[in-house]
């Protein structure tokens, strides 16, 4: 990443990798002193073994490039599945790239795939592949598409499938109950995908609910309802108050309930409707230790603050706790615009 495509990645500034690394190691370190962990390169090599899903995301990722674009990058990769990973996630540089000039990338590197929920999010007992807003982050979603589809073998959803300009991004979506979704309106979700998500749920449900909140259009903060509530529990959630109290930025800021009664659907605007943390189970929550007024918040409702250093070393067992907050540090990750709950996907609890 240089000045040059920074903004064209979607990041607001250039991230300090080594930095990163330590800040990422922590945050799966204590995922993997909870649960069991799955890499997508992991994953996606083993996927690309088989000829017929190999062939299918090639030629799906490979959609706008050109013949020579292709016979390079089947040069380069020799069909081995761990180079093709590899290539598919990092991009290909132009072997003919000066050094300067913008044409650096055959094909363009998936900067933002650590938000792992953005382009793939569990809706109930199957996966809705999200249709992404930018054209940086297409790709993803094929390859998220690929790993449930065949290696975790669920049912997946796909607005843009039922309409070409339905966008959907898994920040936005959240389940709160059995039979109640919230989603979040703004830069990244629009009308025509959650009419997709309504529209699906009419034809299976008898009864069913989707809280939709209107986000702001800017600044960035604001890009998923994940940024501004979140869920720490059964009972518990977060929230950021202005959005409560449609007030600031969410002054105007609509609340729509879309209501579901034996396939009719029906709208209706209700008064009510720093939060990007990750429940790993009934208020057991992992996010940035940076957020120091959340934090706050978390140990002053009961929630018992444990550094993620001494829990990836050992120093501290979590199931000691009935509610934790779990605080890894971040600098350099937040830069690129998501938090815990972006960089993971939901655990299979009791």
């Amino acid at each position: 990443m240089t000045p040059l495509n920074a903004a064209q990645a979607l990041y607001s500034d250039i991230l300090n990798k080594p930095i990163v690394d330590n800040e990422y190691s922590n945050f799966c370190g204590v995922l993997e002193r909870w649960t069991q962990v799955y890499y997508v390169q992991d994953i996606l090599e083993q996927l690309l073994k088989d000829e017929d899903v190999r062939n299918r995301l090639l030629n799906d990722s490979l959609k706008g490039c050109d013949q020579k674009t292709a016979r390079v990058i089947e040069e380069m990769t020799g069909g081995d599945p761990k180079r093709l990973a590899q290539v598919l996630i990092e991009g290909c540089e132009n072997p003919s790239w000066d050094g300067e000039s913008e044409n650096r990338y055959l094909l363009k590197p998936l900067y933002n795939l650590f938000f792992t929920r953005d382009a793939s999010s569990t809706v109930y007992n199957r996966v809705l592949i999200n249709s992404m807003s930018f054209e940086v982050r297409e790709r993803e979603s094929l390859i998220y598409e690929a790993i449930f589809r065949h290696f975790f073998g669920v049912e997946t959803l796909n607005a843009m499938a039922w309409n070409p300009y339905a966008r959907t991004e898994g920040g936005d979506v959240q389940i709160a109950s059995p039979d109640t979704l919230c989603i979040g309106q703004g830069i990244r979700t629009n009308r025509k995908g959650i009419d997709y998500l309504a529209q699906t749920f009419a034809r299976e449900r008898e009864h069913f609910n989707i809280v939709v909140q209107e986000l702001p259009m800017e600044p960035e903060s604001f890009i998923h309802l994940d940024m501004v509530f979140t869920f720490l529990g059964k009972h518990q959630c977060m929230a950021f108050e202005p959005m409560l109290t449609k007030k600031g930025l969410f002054a105007g800021k609509n609340t729509v309930v879309i209501n579901i009664d034996h396939g009719k659907i029906s709208y209706k605007n209700v008064p009510h409707s720093g939060a990007n943390f990750f429940s790993m189970g009934d208020g057991k929550v992992l996010g940035y230790r940076r957020n120091t007024h959340t934090i706050d918040a978390l140990d002053r409702a009961g929630f018992a603050v444990l550094n993620a250093e001494d829990i990836v070393a050992g120093k501290v067992d979590m199931n000691s706790y009935d509610k934790f907050v779990a605080a890894f540090p971040g600098s350099e990750l937040p830069r690129a615009g998501g938090g815990a709950r972006c960089m993971t996907m939901p655990i299979l609890r009791d």
